[in-house]
């Protein structure tokens, strides 16, 4: 891992993917700013980690920007610095098209959109300051690829809006040695996905297995340690976008 890697910021951190990343960077040395809603579960996830002096908690909804301002604070002060930021808080779930409601809408958008945008801008002003840094967010491959019989138009609209954020905010702040990319997973084994189903879909992909969060979590360390690699969709799918079996 790159030695400047010190701090490390994750949203959705108390379970599935987002503990998995947690996992891997503090295993690699770095310092953990954690979020999610349910502050008791994150306090006994980092118990588990140990090392109490290098992990930090900031309980709360994402949704709320003043979350993510708390964040970089907190990381500051604990720590001196805001090296990556993982945007991995997210909701998910199928609901026809027709019967999607505002309030739908709004519930995707504000934890998976204003999320995302509200905290990378409280963390880019502080790569600014420390002239660079990482932003790592997490997609799907179902923007591009959808699947006949999956209806899940509402939480696409602000999957789809963090790819677009993803380029455009990778141009803009380029000059200032910052990187932008996303990780977009295939079907993944989370919380999200009912046990009892989700190795059902594994023919979906070509190398016929579910994701494993361990898998996402590898190509989150790869963009956070290569400093030449920015803008970038990357598919963690098993293939999906690649073919069809």
């Amino acid at each position: 891992m790159s030695t400047n890697i010190k701090t490390v910021l994750i949203t959705g951190a108390s379970q599935g993917m987002g503990l998995d990343i947690a996992r891997g960077f503090f295993a690699k040395g770095s310092n953990l700013v954690l979020n999610a809603r349910n502050r008791a579960l994150l306090e006994a996830e980092a118990e588990r980690l140990g090392a109490p002096d290098r992990i930090a908690i900031v309980a709360g909804d994402i949704g709320d920007a003043a979350v993510g301002r708390e964040m970089v604070r907190v990381a500051v002060a604990r720590f001196g610095s805001v090296d990556v930021l993982v945007n991995n808080a997210g909701i998910f779930g199928p609901k026809p098209f027709l019967e999607v409601t505002e309030d739908d809408l709004q519930r995707y958008w504000r934890t998976n959109l204003k999320g995302t945008y509200f905290t990378s801008q409280a963390a880019v002003r502080q790569m600014m300051r420390q002239e660079g840094g990482s932003i790592i967010n997490i997609g799907t491959v179902l923007i591009d690829h959808a699947m006949v019989g999956l209806p899940v138009t509402a939480p696409m609209t602000s999957k789809g809006a963090i790819h677009g954020l993803t380029v455009n905010l990778a141009a803009e702040v380029a000059p200032h040695n910052i990187r932008v990319n996303t990780v977009a997973p295939g079907i993944v084994r989370t919380p999200l996905h009912d046990p009892a189903q989700v190795d059902g879909l594994a023919g979906i992909h070509p190398l016929n297995r579910i994701g494993e969060s361990g898998d996402i979590t590898e190509a989150v360390l790869f963009l956070a340690e290569n400093n030449f690699t920015t803008g970038v969709i990357l598919p963690v799918d098993g293939g999906y976008v690649a073919a069809r079996p």
